[in-house]
């Protein structure tokens, strides 16, 4: 499928948005309203830093919502209200946070239901019904399903999203396999992959390595090469394009990723496959077998910046604020926990108290409750949040925690 000529055709439909509908002034107030916080600008004002009582918080100076996810909610909230009464659909959360999700349900916006195994149900969907598409994007082939039932679609997609598409338009143009740094189940990522002719995903820069090992030695006999190729078929399905060959498909290779990977890391693999190639086929062919463009997005980067900063303050434990399946905001907490800072991540206040408890998700682990959670007498503790958190929820947590400790401190 010529994947730049449909979004062409689709981009050139009097059915397809990606811009507001002139609602501008009515949003932005409501938005104010619903997710902006008294006590997160009066922190901001301190210098990122705000004493209450024993407790004295330190606030990252990136954090929060970035320009996209907030372009996004407002594209949704307009959509609403360019169409009072017409039946709107979502292909899956505009971002991953659940108070915001929650507030489009509040609206009346339907979300497509999604099966065990990830299938979404399209066939509730009617012809002229209006659907938007995420901040994290859609697959071609779902808004190609949606063109042909003539379905109104805004396309909250955000821009870095569509510049690593672009990217990954250009590897395939010139016949390289695209390696996407990602999870390969995550939304962007699927979106990011339907737009490759060719594609492996890697998770990080161990998965990178083993590719890197095979490129460099595939087997010397036909029946060692077999084997090493079935072995790496086992090892990365399903995270491969279908057909995928290692043997022919890993010859010229380009660099992608998912935009809420961490920075550095996305770094390294790109370099990884760059010295891997050089040492492969010599620094004069470098360019006929890897192609690298830079696709880390500047509000990612900026938070994984500033938790960098935080980290070296001295916090006795450490609060990242998101949803639990937001993928920016998990490398936030890896930040922390590199750096041996108890960290508590927390998608709400609902999930603090009774007591002295706290109900949160450690790294790579289930939701799980540790009671008592803050410790005795003054604390400092670092904040930060991920791009989809509104500063309400932030806010909602710092009170929380303010007189949790106040009710904790008995009286002089």
């Amino acid at each position: 499928m010529d994947t730049k000529a449909f979004k062409r055709s689709l981009q050139q439909s009097d059915k397809y948005f990606r811009k507001g509908f002139g609602h501008d002034a009515e949003v932005s107030s409501l938005l104010a309203e619903e997710y902006e916080s008294t006590l997160i600008q009066e922190i901001q004002r301190q210098g990122f830093k705000l004493t209450r009582g024993n407790v004295t918080v330190v606030l990252a100076q990136a954090y929060g919502f970035c320009w996209g996810v907030e372009r996004a909610i407002a594209l949704a909230y307009e959509t609403r209200r360019q169409y009072p009464q017409e039946q709107i659909w979502i292909t899956n959360e505009i971002i991953h946070n659940p108070s915001v999700n929650q507030k489009l349900k509040e609206m009346q916006i339907n979300f497509i239901a999604v099966d065990s195994e990830g299938h979404k149900d399209f066939s509730q969907i009617d012809q002229n019904d209006v659907v938007i598409l995420p901040a994290f994007g859609a697959s071609v082939q779902e808004m190609q399903l949606l063109k042909e039932k003539e379905c109104v679609i805004m396309d909250t997609t955000c821009p870095w999203v569509s510049k690593v598409w672009n990217s990954v338009e250009k590897h395939k143009k010139n016949d390289y396999t695209s390696i996407i740094h990602g999870k390969y189940r995550h939304e962007e990522t699927i979106a990011t992959s339907s737009f490759a002719d060719r594609y492996l995903v890697v998770l990080d820069l161990a998965q990178a390595q083993e590719v890197c090992d095979y490129i460099l030695d595939p087997g010397q006999t036909p029946q060692e090469r077999a084997q090493k190729k079935q072995a790496f078929l086992e090892r990365f399905h399903p995270a491969y394009s279908e057909g995928f060959d290692p043997e022919t498909d890993l010859l010229r290779v380009g660099i992608a990723n998912q935009t809420t990977m961490l920075k550095g890391e996305t770094e390294h693999i790109g370099k990884l496959f760059e010295r891997t190639m050089i040492r492969k086929y010599g620094p004069a062919h470098i360019n006929e077998h890897f192609l690298s463009f830079n696709t880390i997005c500047d509000a990612t980067q900026e938070r994984q910046d500033a938790m960098f900063e935080l980290v070296e303050q001295s916090v006795d434990l450490m609060v990242v604020i998101g949803g639990y399946n937001s993928s920016n905001t998990t490398h936030l907490q890896e930040i922390a926990i590199e750096r041996g800072i108890p960290s508590y991540h927390i998608d709400s206040a609902d999930r603090i108290g009774p007591g002295n408890r706290v109900e949160h998700q450690p790294l790579k682990q289930p939701i799980t409750v540790e009671d008592p959670w803050l410790p005795e007498g003054p604390i400092v503790v670092g904040v930060t949040s991920g791009a989809s958190t509104p500063d309400k929820v932030v806010s909602d947590i710092l009170e929380k925690i303010f007189s949790l400790k106040n009710a904790l401190t008995p009286a002089a």
